[in-house]
């Protein structure tokens, strides 16, 4: 399935967060269009100063919640995840793709699972409100 490229701006237009989900899923079409055996490639650019600097701004712009979405707070490790899956030659020519932050959102390894694999049941579910009573049997 060809996709348009996928934008930041678009996505925090999307008002929930299960359609946020929709947007970005890849229904797991990743392994046919990024690394394979190639995934040595990015792990100098994860470990350099630029991608440092890029993911710290992400964070701070989304405040630190699941694709940017306000009460989604992460209270564990922080990915970032490009929208649009990099290729070996976005590494190799060192494209705008790496960067950009209208390519960059902050998820949770749920979440960034989840998208990858196109498995909605790999979410973190909404907690329920608790109100009086509510834990009595019957």
């Amino acid at each position: 399935m060809t996709r348009g490229y996928r934008t930041y701006s678009r996505l925090i237009q999307i008002p929930t967060f299960e359609e946020r989900f929709q947007y970005l899923s890849l229904s797991g079409e990743v392994g046919d269009r990024t690394f394979g055996n190639e995934r040595y490639l990015n792990q100098g650019f994860y470990n350099s100063a630029a991608w440092r600097r890029a993911r710290h701004q992400i964070i701070v712009r989304d405040n630190g919640c699941d694709l940017a979405f306000p009460g989604r707070d992460i209270h564990s490790t922080i990915y970032i995840h490009h929208l649009n899956p990099l290729t070996p030659d976005d590494l190799k020519h060192y494209t705008p793709a790496l960067l950009n932050p209208e390519n960059l959102i902050v998820v949770t390894h749920q979440t960034h699972n989840a998208i990858h694999y196109g498995d909605e049941r790999q979410l973190q579910k909404d907690l329920v409100e608790r109100s009086p009573g509510d834990t009595i049997d019957w």
